[in-house]
């Protein structure tokens, strides 16, 4: 009795299984390959860009999830069967980015932060008149601010550090190029 939003579910759900075998295959063909060069450097590449995918749609398929429940469109035993399908595959994510040393993935929320702040923001709000809602979206772009103001805190940071590097790279080059035997 899974009505259209739950089929689309599972549809989403098997297409990141999908994806979440095609990876593990890629990291077979890793463990395969011999050698660190390019060929080698671009495959890793695309198997951490089809994890970060994939850790993406999971997230998506969370959202979806939360908001079954509340439409009664299907069972309380199917939306646990659903959950632990998920989070089997999220610990498999998990794992596979882990393998390529990914640490930083399974952090994502220490980075961005959790997703949790816009559905707090909407129930919070929910309750209160007018003038709350004012005041609290006054302290949620507050909130939005300080983290932009930390965010470009770090970009200047790594703008200079890249500045550094450049100067240091034209210095080897010049160097190289200087002691470079005519031939």
């Amino acid at each position: 009795m899974a009505s259209t939003s739950g089929d689309s579910w599972m549809k989403e759900y098997n297409e990141a299984t999908k994806l979440a075998d095609d990876i593990n295959g890629m990291i077979s063909e890793k463990t395969a390959m011999s050698g660190s060069g390019p060929d080698s450097q671009r495959h890793f590449s695309s198997v951490r860009r089809k994890i970060t995918i994939l850790g993406t749609r999971l997230d998506s398929l969370e959202s979806l999830l939360s908001k079954l429940p509340s439409k009664k469109t299907i069972t309380e035993k199917e939306f646990n069967r659903r959950k632990d399908m998920l989070s089997n595959l999220r610990t498999k994510t998990n794992q596979m980015a882990t393998t390529l040393n990914m640490s930083n993935f399974a952090n994502r929320d220490s980075l961005l932060g959790p997703e949790t702040k816009s559905v707090d923001a909407v129930t919070r709000a929910s309750e209160m008149d007018n003038q709350g809602i004012v005041s609290l979206q006054r302290q949620i772009m507050k909130e939005q601010d300080e983290g932009l103001e930390q965010l470009e805190e770090t970009v200047i940071s790594t703008k200079h550090i890249a500045l550094a590097v450049n100067e240091e790279l034209e210095l080897h080059t010049r160097l190289i190029v200087q002691f470079l035997p005519l031939s």
